[in-house]
């Protein structure tokens, strides 16, 4: 077997890794509502997550992975016999970030991770920024780092007051009622927009694997071809694999310590967090599922009153939120430096 090949073997393994554990980390933004209003206990909370995890790519296109795998990078630039060290250092970059935040219980994006992950890498192979970085990519991704949130927040206060307004005659026990049954609707609504955006961000690594290993064609003008069938799959699979793992560290935060919700709080955020997600995922805007809900269980508990938001924990969160694209690539460089010597070592 020829290096390249064992190379592009170990690249979708750790891909897949990957995915799993974005699975995990971002579990509590799936189902850290529905557990913290006690609608599901959390083994069947997973169960439901992981289920409209794995059947989002029946529903989704391929958008968001031809942006991670063809809009964000050059690497074309970079010479061909590193392009695949690039990417598993992009890789191991955003799995080491993505630890320490779960072990931190820091609800942070997976998804800048891995972006900045692979910018980080790419950087450090190529020696430079200049002309590296496709600025179309990343002006709508780094938009929708503030924008997600604010999105979420935003609908998800609009929709708690117009339920506020509209169940105003009814008695808090049948209001409850009501949306307990209605919190299955819009968690399976959020798995499956969670699973849709994340899931297709490995997608585009693995299949800019398969480009760079000469197994695949690059598409016209060198943007990313079709994604292969087993591919989908294989994403899908992974990352619902992950959140039936939990991630309880993080669940705790998101579900408790930002601000107490009721099944109704949880309905609106979640639902919030959908509509977020379908849109920015059609667009083909690689988003925070993190964000975006952190943003709607926010914009939900400011309807009550602005103390019923615990500000000091969101402020840590949106720390690690400006700390993780460049701590990634800070990783992911460092990865790469580490490959890179070990690579030389080998071919003395």
């Amino acid at each position: 077997m020829s290096i390249t090949l064992t190379l592009v073997i170990l690249l979708i393994f750790v891909a897949l890794v990957f995915d799993y554990i974005n699975g995990f980390h971002d579990a509590a933004n799936s189902i850290a509502t529905v557990v913290s209003t006690r609608v599901l206990s959390p083994g069947l909370a997973v169960l439901w997550a992981a289920f409209f995890n794995f059947i989002a790519f029946a529903f989704f296109g391929t958008r968001v992975a031809k942006t991670i795998g063809g809009d964000l990078v050059r690497i074309d630039l970079i010479s061909s016999e590193v392009r695949l060290y690039v990417l598993l250092a992009g890789l191991l970059g955003a799995i080491t970030w993505n630890l320490i935040t779960w072990y931190l219980g820091l609800p942070t994006s997976s998804s800048h991770a891995l972006i900045g992950g692979y910018a980080g890498a790419a950087i450090t192979a190529y020696r430079g920024v200049s002309g590296l970085l496709k600025p179309e990519g990343w002006i709508k991704t780094l938009i929708f780092i503030v924008a997600s949130p604010l999105i979420g927040m935003t609908i998800g206060f609009a929709l708690m007051v117009a339920v506020y307004w509209i169940f105003r005659r009814t008695t808090p026990s049948r209001v409850d009622k009501t949306f307990r049954r209605g919190q299955l609707l819009s968690a399976a609504a959020y798995s499956l927009g969670h699973g849709g955006n994340d899931a297709q961000k490995t997608m585009g690594i693995i299949t800019a694997v398969l480009v760079v290993g000469g197994l695949m064609e690059s598409g016209p003008q060198g943007t990313l071809p079709a994604i292969p069938l087993w591919v989908v799959l294989a994403a899908h699979a992974a990352i619902a694999a992950g959140t039936l793992s939990g991630g309880w560290r993080i669940v705790h935060t998101m579900g408790s310590k930002i601000t107490k919700l009721r099944p109704v709080g949880g309905f609106c955020a979640e639902t919030a967090g959908a509509l977020t997600l379908f849109s920015a995922t059609f667009a083909g805007i690689p988003v925070s599922t993190t964000h975006t809900i952190t943003g709607a269980i926010v914009g939900v508990g400011a309807t009550r009153r602005l103390s019923a938001v615990k500000w000091g924990v969101a402020g840590r969160i949106v720390w690690a939120w400006v700390l993780t694209i460049p701590a990634a690539a800070a990783f992911a460089a460092l990865c790469f430096l580490i490959v890179e010597f070990i690579s030389s070592l080998t071919t003395c």
